[in-house]
């Protein structure tokens, strides 16, 4: 019988120790072992996701009972504790004798039978004494209080109260601990809406319409989204409200020809494609075959015909759509900051230097798309983060070194999004803000007669 918890500490160890991205080492689990339960893959999804998101928290609480601070400890029994923690500090559900008796079973069982009497002591301890802790004062140090309430690194905390203010930001790191439920877009040119919802609902999926789109549905009470009938047929794909949001700012001409030039996994060229109607012609391209692969899986399900799936570098420029398309999709590789509160290892990845890579990777493509665009076509640049080199810098950049114009969002965007900046051409989701991830989108026109 396989044993639920060590599945969680290989998940954890994965990413803690071998740098595997959370949600991929995750999904990878939950597929090999497809026969468990729905109750038993939602705990190991539960301690696994809320193990990463309160890590800085956790291993606060560990340095306040054991002798020996958690940087110093060998990564299997870290991670261990950190699953037994959460375990007891917040999940009233599992019983605190449950949580220490299985974290001193896997430490016999890892081999570590020498350390069983220590993690039994520090876990003991903790499940005694962790309603006192004495947390950082927040009017003293309110960067290392939300650090360590909120689980994120102080540099990112002060870059974020720097750029948006304190209330954002808190309301953001509130927002990445808050669970959000999986966001799909209904495709109903493909069949109604009451058909999808009576499959989704066969199924026993819990639907409530989701903001801003009157497409975008959020579903949750369901084992496995590729098992969902609605998804299987195409019905369904699973994408954030902002995301779908590019398509709209976008609006492509039903009969015009629309380049994404990073497209995997291809939920905004499916979009795109879907607005056209199956005119026109929508080239999809990403760097490795994989990710085409990827897209072509997902247009093939969608049964889209006026898709091409290729492999282009986006660093290379290709002359064969020089000034040919209405619009150019470029989503570009980013920082991933708004989407914390589905991926969270992003907080402990990220760094200073590595933004400062990403800006300039941005930038070598923005380059080679401007010449996409036909004159009087239309360009699209938006991430998935909260950072302002990213975004609005990199935004600013753009327009004064290419023939190209900001042009509002606003004739594209639900009334309660529309404020100056969309007004002026770009704008900034904020989760906790906004009922979204982080999302950034600007929209920019070719000039019609060039210098």
């Amino acid at each position: 019988m396989t044993n639920i918890r060590d599945i969680i500490l290989d998940v954890l160890l994965e990413i803690t120790r071998d740098g595997a991205m959370s949600h991929k080492a995750l999904n990878s689990a939950l597929e090999k072992n497809q026969y468990l339960s729905r109750r038993d893959r939602a705990f190991i999804t539960r301690v696994c996701e809320g193990v990463i998101e309160r890590m800085i928290e956790i291993d606060y609480i560990i340095d306040k009972f054991a002798q020996v601070p958690v940087a110093r400890m060998k990564s299997v029994i870290q991670d261990i504790l950190r699953s037994a923690v959460y375990q007891i500090c917040f999940m009233g559900g599992v019983p605190n004798s449950a949580a220490v008796n299985e974290a001193v079973k896997l430490t016999q069982n890892r081999g570590f039978y020498n350390l069983k009497g220590f993690v039994n002591g520090v876990l003991r301890s903790v499940a005694d004494g962790y309603e006192d802790i004495d947390y950082p004062d927040r009017e003293e140090d309110p960067v290392k209080y939300m650090s360590v309430t909120y689980s994120t690194p102080t540099w990112l905390i002060e870059e974020w109260i720097g750029d948006y203010g304190e209330y954002a930001t808190e309301r953001m790191l509130k927002s990445f601990l808050t669970e959000r439920p999986t966001t799909v877009r209904f495709k109903t040119h493909l069949t109604d809406k009451a058909a999808i919802l009576e499959s989704l609902r066969e199924q026993g999926v819990t639907v409530r319409q989701a903001s801003y789109l009157p497409y975008a549905y959020n579903i949750s009470n369901y084992n496995f989204i590729k098992a969902l009938k609605a998804f299987q047929k195409g019905w369904i794909y699973p994408q954030d409200v902002s995301s779908m949001l590019v398509a709209e700012v976008a609006d492509p001409p039903k009969d015009g020809f629309v380049v994404d030039v990073c497209a995997s996994p291809g939920g905004k060229t499916l979009h795109i494609a879907d607005k056209m109607q199956g005119q026109g012609a929508v080239e999809a391209r990403d760097l490795s075959a994989d990710k085409v692969a990827l897209i072509e899986e997902n247009v093939t399900r969608a049964r889209l015909l006026n898709v091409k799936c290729r492999v282009r570098d986006a660093l290379v420029l290709d002359p064969s759509v020089s000034s040919r398309a209405d619009v150019v999709i470029c989503d570009l590789p980013c920082s991933g900051l708004g989407v914390i509160g589905r991926k969270p290892d992003i907080k402990y990845r990220v760094s200073q230097d590595r933004i400062r890579e990403l800006v300039e990777l941005q930038r070598r493509i923005l380059t080679n798309a401007a010449a996409y665009a036909k004159p009087g076509g239309v360009l699209i640049y938006s991430t998935c983060t909260v950072s302002m080199a990213e975004n609005q810098e990199n935004a600013a950049w753009f327009a004064q070194n290419f023939p190209y114009k900001p042009e509002s969002l606003d004739p594209y965007l639900p009334a309660e999004l529309r404020q100056l900046t969309t007004s002026e051409g770009y704008l900034q989701m904020l989760p906790g803000i906004h009922d979204s991830d982080g999302f950034f989108i600007a929209r920019f026109r070719r000039n019609s007669a060039e210098q």
